[in-house]
């Protein structure tokens, strides 16, 4: 499936796994998701979720994840290879960056991995 189509469906995926909401149930931040050179802001408002893309200036984000596209196209397989199931796998490997408050990511990382991997259901 195609990336751009991969977070277009992000929204509804996420929004309608109450699992997946309640893990961030708690979470009201904005992150940007780069898919090579393409931005998406993603907001969060008591776990659900809403897509915007970039690109953009000026705007408000507490982190980002950014990578290749290659490398999300491997994430976003159904049944990824080992390596590539696991945003610390690809930070490992050296192929994704976080950027921001780091300290917002890591307390709904949880959260953010399964919204991330959400695609590999469509």
């Amino acid at each position: 499936m195609h990336d751009e189509v991969m977070i277009d469906t992000l929204a509804r995926l996420v929004n309608d796994d109450p699992a997946i909401v309640r893990w961030g149930r708690r979470m009201n931040e904005t992150f940007m998701v780069e898919v090579g050179e393409e931005q998406y802001l993603i907001k969060v408002a008591e776990g659900k979720i809403s897509v915007e893309k970039g690109p953009f200036t000026q705007r408000a984000w507490r982190f980002a994840i950014r990578a290749k596209r290659d490398a999300w196209k491997k994430f976003w397989q159904k049944t990824p290879a080992p390596g590539w199931h696991d945003l610390f796998g690809l930070l490992r490997r050296g192929d994704v960056k976080f950027e921001g408050d780091q300290r917002v990511l890591m307390a709904y990382l949880q959260y953010v991995k399964q919204v991330l991997a959400a695609p590999r259901k469509a």
